[in-house]
């Protein structure tokens, strides 16, 4: 596979890369790169091959957007790019309500902004950044269809969201024949795998791509940090885990610790880098069609995309599946072939697919 090999976001005519560049490093201090440093980053991508540049009007309090939009034009490659951006998150005055949210009011402020830092009059696909819990889905539909036939974005998709409201969005939106979302972005990597339980099933059933952040865990399965050998002791390394960061300590767990040892001994047999592989296996997961890589360094950002030309064998996607299963939880250990042997009357009955 390379940067090239195209595919469509969703049941869409979006056409993106197999990994989309995320930009959340640019312009962010401790653990992101210099504005210098993120110029290489873009150019390295775009070189490679690659399309799909996702960033977020937060990100860098907007610094992000602004280098895109400098990058961008200074390629002369807008036509070529699909650049992605969100909002949802608060980026305003404290205390006004307006500064973040799903609301009407809200998302055309924040895409009026974010239109001006990235040097543009349109962007390809406007993610609601996160669920507001408050906006009813019917006025986010009309709120970004709107915005579709005002040119002001091509297309729309949800990230961080409930899979029922987004499901509710993409039925309602098909049976009245206005535009809907067409991708899902979530976190999923070998240590965060919850979403296969809803989001994965209902993404496939309404079309909808799944472009997964943070595939690599903050870099946890990069092999960054060493496991702590006393009760007291905190894990070791240098990166984006180890200082303030919005995960604190969770991606340290025993369990995450144990996956990671599987990871690191297929990432051995291989002679690869624990990374590559780890990105391999999410590429080879039903329902992914772009994983978002963030870079800090150029080298990083090369050693990642190294990930599409290897090939994981079905012995080792096996190893690294059983290591990292989600623990059980309900109803989903009812849906097994036993119970369906069991409603059938002892006949298994395969549904269509």
């Amino acid at each position: 596979m390379q940067l090239t090999d195209f595919r469509t976001l969703g049941r869409s005519g979006l056409v993106v890369s197999p990994l989309a560049l995320g930009t959340m490093t640019f312009g962010t201090p401790r653990w992101g790169s210099s504005d210098e440093e993120s110029a290489a980053i873009f150019r390295g991508y775009v070189e490679a091959g690659g399309n799909f540049i996702d960033t977020a009007n937060v990100y860098a309090q907007g610094r992000s957007e602004e280098l895109v939009g400098q990058y961008t034009a200074s390629s002369s490659l807008r036509d070529q790019l699909v650049l992605a951006t969100k909002s949802g998150f608060h980026s305003g005055q404290p205390g006004n309500p307006h500064g973040g949210g799903n609301g009407r009011k809200s998302i055309h402020q924040a895409l009026e902004a974010s239109l001006r830092r990235l040097q543009t009059d349109y962007v390809d696909l406007y993610w609601l950044h996160v669920w507001d819990m408050v906006t009813p889905v019917e006025e986010v539909l009309q709120t970004l269809g709107d915005l579709v036939r005002a040119g002001k974005i091509r297309y729309f998709a949800f990230s961080d969201i409930p899979a029922w409201y987004a499901t509710k969005a993409a039925t309602l939106a098909a049976a009245h024949h206005v535009p809907g979302p067409i991708a899902l972005q979530l976190e999923y990597s070998l240590v965060e795998r919850n979403i296969e339980h809803e989001h994965v099933p209902a993404a496939r059933e309404c079309g909808l791509g799944i472009t997964p952040w943070s595939p690599l865990a903050a870099g946890f399965l990069a092999g960054k940090y060493q496991r702590p050998t006393g009760p007291e002791a905190k894990a070791q390394g240098e990166g984006r885990l180890a200082g303030p960061n919005p995960f604190q300590d969770s991606k340290f767990t025993e369990r995450n610790w144990q996956i990671l040892a599987v990871l690191q001994a297929v990432a051995a047999e291989l002679n690869r880098p624990p990374a590559q592989v780890a990105l391999a296996w999410a590429l080879a997961q039903p329902g992914i069609t772009s994983l978002i890589l963030g870079a800090s360094q150029l080298a990083q950002l090369r050693t990642n995309l190294a990930a599409l030309d290897l090939h994981l064998t079905p012995a080792h996607l096996q190893r690294l599946h059983e290591a990292s299963a989600p623990a059980p939880a309900f109803p989903y250990a009812i849906f097994t072939p036993a119970v369906n042997k069991g409603v059938f009357g002892g006949a298994s009955v395969q549904g269509w697919r």
